[in-house]
């Protein structure tokens, strides 16, 4: 069961970042790309749980910071109304 739910988080973060990508070309909307960059981590970081990429700590600390940072800039966008 847990398994299922891994894998559905995995399809819903995926959904996510290609909203943030349609926002982000299609709308003009520039926190479309926070959104995108951040979900898209995500889905590598799970994808690569399941597909043993034997990443390091200092691959993966590096990008959680850019997913970070990425949201962090996305909704500060939103909140100035751009």
């Amino acid at each position: 069961m847990i398994e299922v739910i891994h894998y559905i988080s995995i399809v819903i973060e995926a959904i996510i970042a290609l909203f943030g990508l349609f926002i982000a070309l299609q709308k003009k909307k520039i926190y479309g790309w926070g959104f995108f960059v951040t979900f898209a981590i995500y889905v590598f970081y799970d994808l690569s749980r399941l597909i043993p990429l034997n990443l390091s700590a200092e691959v993966l600390y590096p990008l959680f910071f850019v997913a970070t940072i990425s949201m962090l800039w996305g909704v500060w966008k939103i909140y100035r109304k751009e």
